[in-house]
């Protein structure tokens, strides 16, 4: 019998056998077909002539694969059909019973022949083996042929003789690499080198496997033999398979933005290509998370570059404070863009409630917009901050409009409460140098006002009053501000509803 310490070995699944059918696959027969696999082994062309041949010791003739007269085993291999299979159409074309001539020096290198010669030998006075329970081989008696017979039974699969024909040549070479030259032939050749025990072939297929890519089908074959392999053999295909911790997508999101929005030279590609990542990315929830992280911190650099900017230090030089505060300008400038690009990421996504709830909390942040925007020192150093800022609150108010993001009443008051003045001191101080941001400033006005009818009449009535800024020139130039007076003065006529339900 096989020894105990093989059996890990001996649950591979390729032909689908237990550690007792392994011990029975070998039993002692008596007579074989004349068939021979001569001119099946001629086939195998990817061993050459002399990685065929060992020599098993100095003084000892060399042996080669399917050497009739030098062999002292002689190996049946068949294949192993179900009884409900018995009255299946056989495939003629493929050869289903062979014999090979091995020699018991060289498939001793596979662990499983070892043992069945080793059971072999212990046994071989006995006259009658085929009674002898668990006995893997027998001597033959012909004169000719003192040959150990063994059988060796596999699936009933179109390949199953042909692998393991190339797996017993390799056998006799050291030499796998002209054989294991892909990943797909690596997969076949591994079950059945795990199943005969043969060490080293095994450890050939795990470099190989471990060293190349892999298609999709192929990663499934792999993970499908992993149960079968050692710890120790198993750990660098597991390496590549599995994480290491329980995040590693998200933080692999998370480095993908960054890196987008911060390092690499062709940002608007890479940006494309991120947010294709976000958009196909299987849990919503996960991205929600790395995006709201980005948020923050981007919006935490912009907040704090906007104060340094409206309380600068003078007590240093002049010139070094000037750069300083050219500095803050920019770093607000870069970092406001990062931030429309997350907001337009989130949206998409329907992940910004929590982006809204904060960008409606920034009473400090709008005030210092407010302070710098009247000065006129960012004109010309970042002409573009204001349209990056208010972008970013008509893309958020716009979603709150839309009822793509469903967002409190408080939230919805205070969002108008404190953008609307930065708007307001940006038509004033930015339309005049920058006319093509007039239409970024009346799709805020727009929504703005769509959000104020969602109000209690009595917000509505405060926030009104600070929009009369929205009116123009000509009255009938501004139909969103009529239409939402109108709404409200409607409204405020109408009899108190409660009053009727009593």
């Amino acid at each position: 019998m096989i020894p105990n310490s093989y059996r890990k070995r001996q649950r591979v699944p390729h032909r689908h056998t237990s550690a007792t059918r392994l011990s029975s696959t070998a039993t002692v027969v008596n007579s074989f077909s004349d068939k021979t696999v001569s001119e099946s082994s001629q086939k195998l062309h990817r061993t050459s002539s002399a990685a065929s041949t060992i020599t098993t010791s100095p003084n000892a003739v060399t042996s080669s694969f399917n050497d009739p007269y030098t062999a002292d085993v002689l190996l049946r291999l068949f294949v192993d059909r179900s009884p409900f299979d018995s009255d299946a159409p056989s495939d003629s074309s493929r050869q289903s019973d062979i014999q090979i001539y091995l020699h018991s020096a060289v498939i001793r290198r596979a662990k499983y022949f070892a043992a069945i010669l080793s059971d072999c030998w212990q046994h071989r006075t006995n006259a009658d083996a085929k009674s002898n329970n668990g006995a893997e081989g027998s001597r033959s008696n012909d004169n000719n042929n003192n040959l150990v017979h063994l059988n060796l039974a596999v699936v009933d699969d179109p390949n199953s003789i042909s692998i393991h024909l190339t797996v017993l040549q390799l056998l006799y070479t050291s030499d796998f690499a002209t054989v294991i030259d892909s990943a797909s032939t690596a997969l076949e050749i591994l079950p059945v080198a795990l199943e005969l025990l043969f060490e080293d072939c095994v450890k050939s297929c795990l470099r190989f496997l471990e060293a190349v890519p892999w298609s999709e089908e192929e990663e499934k074959r792999v993970l499908s033999l992993i149960p079968f392999l050692r710890e120790e053999e198993s750990k660098e295909l597991l390496a590549r398979l599995s994480p290491g911790k329980e995040d590693s997508c998200e933080e692999m999101l998370h480095g993908l933005i960054l890196a987008a929005i911060h390092n690499h030279p062709n940002m608007a590609f890479v940006k494309a290509f991120v947010a294709k990542l976000l958009r196909d990315f299987s849990s919503r929830e996960s991205a929600r998370r790395v995006l709201e992280r980005a948020f923050e911190t981007s919006l935490k650099v912009v907040k704090e570059s906007l104060e340094e900017y409206t309380s600068p230090d003078f007590r240093g030089d002049h010139n070094e404070t000037e750069a300083i505060q050219r500095l803050n300008l920019h770093t607000a400038m870069t970092n406001g863009r990062h931030l429309l690009w997350l907001v337009e990421r989130m949206i998409e996504l329907r992940v910004a409630d929590s982006a809204v709830v904060e960008w409606s909390e920034q009473a400090s942040f709008t005030a210092d917009l407010q302070r710098a925007f009247r000065d006129d020192a960012w004109r010309n150093i970042v002409p573009g901050l204001p349209a990056v800022v208010l972008r970013c609150t008509c893309k958020l108010a716009n979603a709150v409009a839309a009822g793509t993001i469903l967002a409190a009443r408080q939230v919805r008051m205070k969002l108008v409460k404190d953008w609307l003045p930065v708007l307001l001191v940006c038509k004033d101080n930015v339309s005049p140098m920058l006319p093509s941001h007039k239409p970024l400033h009346l799709e805020l006005e727009e929504t703005f006002l769509r959000i104020i009818s969602t109000l209690p009449m009595s917000d509505a009535q405060v926030l009104l009053q600070q929009c009369l800024s929205f009116s123009t020139r000509n009255v009938e130039d501004c139909p969103h501000l009529i239409t939402a007076f109108n709404t409200w003065f409607r409204r405020a006529t109408r009899p108190p509803q409660l009053e009727n339900l009593d």
